[in-house]
């Protein structure tokens, strides 16, 4: 075991004895012929008896369904498309909203001006009175209702009313560009949209309702627009969006108490996920109710041990499907704490304050936050009382070995740190934690459960403790059941996953990220987008490998790398740096960058060229990922189909100024 790899947090006897998924190892050895003692062993029997492991899962889970499943999958050798728990009936909404009690289901906070709550028993009341007034303006069960709204109570209010009918939700952020929801929503062609006035960002409000009137404009299938009121004191005026009403006047006000919940079979549509869209059009993947369903609560129960007494809050948005696993925390019963605005205004440590203040038990975050606070020398723990937090959930791009010691000095030593990776394609995770193993740094803890993953070679062998490709071998229940809009044989999905190993003969899931599984601890370390991965002299590295060195130095903000070729048809490793404020880029400055790489990296490390870039200029994908790829196409004279799927498109005008003269 390297020092940079040291063992973080060991979980107390009383910790294991309590965690959601000792008492379901207890359950599987009672009711199946296995004899489990641990953590690596629950994995090893959740991949090799696939089936029995899902069966147990549906049971633990205490899945709602008014009818059980004939079987569990119909064939795991069929790979894009077997079928999971065919015969079952249920309905994902009723799942979501089994509790009806005064216990909190949301705490809303927005930013620093509004601030609301909302009770089990008045969610499904509101849930109810939504879902009627869809079911009478004539949506049913297929239709595509999206929402283009913040991360506010009205959100998954809307999405529980639509999935109660039956219909399929698909969401995008306030924050996206109105062309980047256009490109989304027309795909699918919805009948209505839910859309607000306006949003608040440090403290300003932005309007959006010329936004709303253009995705009207542009996707002739809405039928009905419904207009939150967030920003504006009084109704605002939304006369210039067609088919508009105000979200007040069109909730039915007839006194229900729960909605009536249509019962689909297991692999109905819930949710169409679209990807990122950075590199193209952005794909519209569809997913099953079911498989969203029971892969969340697998992760939430059983990785996240999550409890009803808990209060859980991720930073994310709508546009992100970490929005759409946060709001499967319902089905748990624990209290949702919603915040929407930057959560490092109007003080980096504002989310430390609402963890005091509201009692946050699990705080869920970016790497980039994480650096962020660790870059400014912060510590939370000396300014708040943490007493509450018992668990950090993070996961959107790597976090380096330091950002794992700074949780454990500055933030809270007695913590579960649980790291995961997966992707909006199977609205989960391929790798992430188990709260009865213990934490390395720099390292996720393992495999996910049911996730038969390994890090193939480029021959397709499997390998550890070398960097390599991370690939699933079967399928699982979340994985699309098609893309919208594709062919009969599934090319699009096919061509997406299943075409990097196809050449050698072997059907598997390649995902696109570079990782190393350690022998030593069976742990995990991710380094990035394989495609976007460096081969300076022919050998490939990780960019978060430079990330995780470089954004450690005082001076250092940000960073971002790619490669281009050189004269001599090498790759160059070309690095982006931003400064912290006050600071310009010397000669002094570029030779510790090099030299920092060098001794804690390798030579392989060093870039041939490092350039300094203006606040704001790195881009970074809605879920907090760096866009290496977009920049590297335009630095090689390509364009980039989709500006809108950046947080921020205008920094690819710097790039744009570079082109040629690099």
């Amino acid at each position: 075991m390297s020092e940079e790899r040291k063992k973080l947090w060991e979980p107390s006897r009383e910790w294991i004895q309590n965690a959601q998924a000792t008492k379901f190892i207890e359950f599987v050895k009672k009711n199946y012929d296995t004899n489990i003692k641990d953590g690596k062993e629950l994995y090893k029997w959740s991949v090799e008896d696939i089936s029995e492991f899902w069966a147990a899962l549906w049971d633990f889970t205490d899945i709602k369904a008014s009818k059980s499943y004939d079987k569990v999958v119909e064939n795991l050798s069929v790979f894009p498309g077997t079928k999971w728990f065919p015969g079952a009936k249920l309905n994902f909404a009723e799942n979501l909203l089994r509790y009806k009690d005064e216990q909190l289901a949301f705490i809303f906070q927005g930013e620093m001006r509004v601030t609301q709550k909302m009770t089990y028993k008045e969610l499904n009341k509101k849930v109810a009175q939504l879902a009627k007034s869809l079911r009478d303006m004539g949506v049913k069960k297929g239709d595509r209702v999206v929402s283009y709204i913040p991360n506010l109570i009205e959100t998954p209010m809307a999405m529980l009313a639509v999935a109660s009918i039956g219909a399929i939700w698909a969401s995008c952020g306030a924050e996206l560009q109105a062309r980047a929801v256009i490109d989304r929503f027309g795909q699918i062609e919805p009948k209505v949209l839910f859309a607000v006035d306006g949003y608040f960002y440090k403290d300003k409000a932005f309007d959006t309702i010329s936004n709303a009137k253009e995705v009207v404009e542009a996707i002739p299938s809405i039928e009905k627009v419904i207009v939150v009121s967030y920003v504006s004191e009084n109704k605002p005026d939304i006369s210039s969006i067609p088919n508009a009403v105000h979200w007040d006047d069109f909730i039915s006000k007839e006194d229900l108490k729960e909605p009536e919940f249509e019962q689909l079979p297991f692999e109905h549509p819930i949710y169409v996920m679209f990807s990122s869209g950075t590199t193209g059009k952005p794909k519209s993947m569809v997913q099953s109710a079911g498989g969203v369903l029971i892969n969340h609560l697998k992760e939430l129960i059983l990785s996240t041990d999550l409890k009803r007494s808990d209060v859980i809050n991720y930073i994310t948005a709508p546009s992100w499907m970490m929005w759409n696993w946060l709001i499967s925390s319902l089905a748990v019963g624990a209290t949702i704490f919603l915040y929407d605005g930057n959560p490092l205004y109007p003080d980096p440590l504002r989310m430390f304050e609402l963890i005091q203040k509201y009692g946050i038990t699990i705080f869920g975050v970016s790497a980039t936050y994480l650096h962020t606070l660790m870059g400014q020398g912060l510590k939370p723990k000396e300014q708040y009382d943490l007493s509450s937090l018992r668990e950090i959930s993070q996961t959107a791009s790597t976090l380096s070995p330091e950002g794992f010691e700074w949780c454990y000095n500055q933030i809270k030593e007695d913590l579960y740190f649980n790291s995961i990776s997966g992707g909006t394609d199977i609205n989960g995770c391929f790798a992430g934690a188990l709260p009865i193993l213990p934490v390395y740094s720099g390292e996720l803890q393992g495999k996910a459960l049911g996730m038969k993953v390994q890090a193939y070679d480029t021959e397709g062998k499997p390998v550890k403790d070398q960097q390599a490709e991370l690939v699933c071998e079967a399928p699982a229940p979340s994985m699309p059941i098609y893309f919208w809009g594709d062919d009969d044989n599934m090319s699009k999905y096919k061509s997406a996953y299943f075409e990097f190993y196809d050449a050698l003969g072997i059907n598997v899931w390649r995902h696109g990220d570079w990782i190393v599984e350690h022998s030593d601890t069976d742990g995990i370390t991710f380094w990035g987008r394989s495609d976007a991965t460096l081969k300076p002299s022919g050998v490939r590295i990780g960019t978060s490998e430079i990330y995780n060195v470089v954004e450690q130095l005082p001076e250092v903000v940000d960073s971002l790398a790619i490669g281009l070729p050189d004269e001599k048809g090498n790759v160059a490793v070309i690095l982006f740096t931003q400064l912290c404020e006050g600071i310009q880029m010397t000669d002094e400055i570029k030779e510790k960058i090099k030299t920092t790489l060098r001794q804690k990296a390798s030579p392989r490390h060093v870039p041939a060229q490092i350039i300094e870039v203006p606040e704001e200029t790195i881009p970074y994908t809605f879920s907090g990922k760096k866009v290496e790829i977009a920049v590297t196409k335009i630095l090689r004279g390509m364009q980039v189909a989709n500006r809108g799927a950046l947080r921020n498109p205008d920094s690819l005008d710097f790039f744009e100024d570079l082109r040629g003269k690099i």
